[in-house]
């Protein structure tokens, strides 16, 4: 009796061993985009994103891990009212900046991050920091930047910038922010 249910089981350990045996590296490595690769080679692929990493900023949870700042890219950050996602004045000209190097640099995609300051549950700054995100994708895309090349994340108040607790540390910390996922220099 013992041996036909080890039988099995040893079968279904030894299928999943070489299932883990067969799987890419890429597939396990965080931060790793999925993709088509247009027939580029593993070595142009790699060149590719270093040259992508180096010439954009980092997303802000990547910089976290890495224990540094979040570099400035070419698309500035835009900044929201207290419990509010409707975008300001001052925000909609950040955005039209935004737009016109987004529409000189066609091949960039960008992730728009939301954020929030300290204030309220994680559940609602993580949803009020999409729907920032959300704000101000949907307003590029009137713009006339095509929404394949805009993507959105929500880190609510995880990430903030600044930790005092002032109302003007609140507000640098209710913002959306603009990574750069892939740009080339437009020639």
């Amino acid at each position: 009796m013992v041996y036909r249910l080890s039988l099995p089981l040893c079968g279904f350990l030894f299928l999943g061993l070489i299932s883990l045996v067969g799987c890419s590296p890429s597939a396990t490595k965080p931060g790793v985009a999925s993709g088509s690769s247009g027939g580029q080679d593993g070595a142009a692929k790699e060149k590719a994103r270093t040259v992508a990493s180096e010439s954009s900023p980092r997303s802000s949870l990547e910089a976290l891990r890495e224990g540094k700042p979040a570099a400035e890219g070419p698309l500035k950050e835009v900044y929201f009212d207290y419990d509010k996602y409707d975008l300001r004045a001052d925000a909609r000209e950040t955005l039209k900046a935004s737009a016109a190097w987004l529409k000189s640099n066609p091949s960039a995609r960008v992730e728009v991050e939301g954020h929030c300051d300290e204030r309220g549950t994680n559940e609602y700054n993580l949803a009020l920091g999409a729907k920032r995100a959300q704000a101000a994708r949907d307003y590029l895309v009137t713009l006339g930047i095509p929404t394949q090349r805009l993507s959105t994340i929500s880190y609510g108040k995880e990430l903030p910038v600044c930790r005092e607790g002032t109302e003007a540390c609140w507000q640098k910390n209710r913002r959306d922010r603009f990574a750069v996922q892939s740009a080339k220099p437009t020639s």
